[in-house]
């Protein structure tokens, strides 16, 4: 496994041969020239950056900040909700999207029904379909229709698809993918580094994600939400930490190849090593056993003999900013993230068996597929299952945190927050999703720091579209703008987003 993050390459470029005349290309390629690219090496590359690119420096300083894991200072300025185009977000995620489509437009087209590509090629798509959901889910409207289609359909103008409309195609296409998953059908092997091409997983995370879906429209289109989540809660789901799907890391490796929240710290700012007030003050409250693993008492208090936990407060004013004193506060556990030596190295999540576990509570509320009792146990499967997920390991509730896994004697609204705020709690080092689920639920309820910055001291609600795409697809960028309540900035919702 460990070579082959270390040999992967992205062929940016595939060569597809097209017969001129007689022997002319046998004669005219040169021996050592690519001609092909194996898929597993475009699916092994996505799936690494993709779930990688959540723990970076700018999600986390960002997107972090906003929903109060971190506290990015005074350098970050969108942390500051100060408004600006988020260019490398946009582009990751095109380029994700440009590379794992490149197996069903090019590598294996034509083997929709072959034994030898239909599985492979489902797959991809189910990855394609997750890098989807998460760019509509940053940035609501984005080019769908019009883009990934193959090399000789590129659409230099494309028009931005409406976030419904794109919802609707996902699900539609993620039940296509599903029923192209057989048994016995050639595999992506190691080069799959979630399931290892174990195709009854792939089925459940597939089912997963359709859960997701369903569960992310549920407060905009409550009929096709209800309709998709019954039907994801009707087959297998991710059942137990053992269907997780993950990539692995290695504290030995290059700094690629390590968790990508101690990778950012590595080269990153030193202002990010900084956990928010939020998030600190809430595992202190509940007596989380996860707290000493996530954070480390201030410098100050241990020396003072009396260690503490203590956040920063988010977007801050450059006045209070001058005040801080920084070894008054809690950063963020240097064994846990920052120690390169230690083992075992935490594996860099994409859906796990807790996600699944609250979307199901949320869902059972709903009379979704369960009761109210079913909710209650599928929000304790959640806790217990965040718990004793890497690197926090935590196998045996202690009884302080004990309270915190029941629902009894709540009203539904009540119920919602604690499945929120621990599914938040849970979501520390994916900070897009975490951005994306406080955003649907709005839970737990975050005071915005004092800074006003562009939204009038409100959270912000979406990201800037790219300035390039505004530059070069002016006519399709500013229709999609149009659609937007405010504009193309912080505070415009985007189509789900009504809490």
């Amino acid at each position: 496994m460990k070579n082959i993050f270390q040999t992967i390459v992205l062929a940016g470029t595939i060569c597809l041969t097209q017969a001129c005349t007689g022997d002319f290309e046998e004669i005219n390629t040169p021996p050592t020239s690519v001609t092909t690219v194996d898929p597993g090496l475009l699916l092994s590359k996505v799936q690494r950056d993709a779930a990688f690119a959540e723990g970076y420096e700018v999600p986390n300083s960002q997107y972090g900040s906003w929903i109060q894991h971190w506290a990015g200072g005074v350098l970050v300025s969108s942390s500051r909700y100060i408004e600006q185009s988020d260019n490398n977000t946009w582009d990751a995620h095109y380029t994700l999207i440009r590379n794992i489509s490149q197996i069903r437009n090019e590598v294996l087209k034509g083997k929709e029904n072959d034994p030898s590509g239909r599985s492979k090629i489902a797959i991809a798509r189910i990855v394609e379909i997750s890098v989807w959901q998460r760019l509509t889910d940053l940035f609501g409207d984005v080019p769908y229709s019009n883009t990934a289609l193959g090399p000789a359909d590129v659409n230099t103008k494309p028009v931005f698809d409406t976030q419904e409309s794109i919802y609707k195609s996902l699900i539609a296409d993620l039940d296509a993918a599903m029923t192209q998953l057989t048994a016995g059908d050639a595999s992506y092997g190691s080069a799959d580094f979630y399931y290892k091409g174990d195709i009854n997983k792939w089925k459940k995370y597939a089912n997963s994600l359709k859960l997701r879906l369903g569960m992310r429209i549920r407060y905009a289109d409550p009929a096709l939400a209800q309709k998709t989540v019954t039907e994801a809660m009707g087959q297998p789901l991710l059942a137990s930490a053992a269907d997780d799907a993950t990539v692995p890391t290695y504290n030995n490796a290059t700094n690629a190849n390590v968790h990508p929240v101690l990778n950012q710290f590595l080269a990153g700012s030193p202002d990010l090593k900084y956990l928010a007030d939020g998030l600190v003050t809430q595992l202190v409250a509940s007596s989380d056993p996860r707290l000493p693993r996530i954070a480390q008492p201030s410098v100050n208090s241990v020396k003072a003999g009396t260690p503490a936990y203590k956040g920063i407060g988010v977007a801050l004013t450059d006045d209070l900013l001058k005040t801080i004193i920084k070894d008054d506060y809690s950063t963020a556990s240097t064994l846990t993230f920052f120690n390169r030596e230690y083992s075992p190295a935490i594996p860099c999540m994409v859906m796990s068996f807790a996600d699944v576990s609250f979307y199901k509570a949320e869902a059972a509320l709903e009379g979704w597929g369960g009761t109210a009792a079913d909710a209650e146990k599928y929000y304790q499967d959640g806790v217990k299952a965040a718990l004793a997920q890497a690197p926090y390991n935590v196998v045996t509730v202690p009884a302080s945190f004990e309270k915190e896994l029941s629902l009894t004697g709540l009203s539904k609204e009540q119920k919602l927050e604690k499945i929120g705020t621990q599914k938040w709690i849970q979501l520390f080092g994916r900070s897009y999703e975490a951005f994306i689920e406080w955003r649907r639920m709005g839970y737990p309820a975050l005071k915005p720091g004092p800074f006003q910055g562009s939204t009038g001291g409100t959270i912000p609600r979406r990201t800037i579209y790219s300035s390039r795409e505004a530059l070069l697809n002016k006519a399709n960028y500013e229709q999609a703008v149009s659609r937007l309540s405010n504009g193309d900035s912080y505070v415009s919702k985007v189509w789900w987003d009504k809490r």
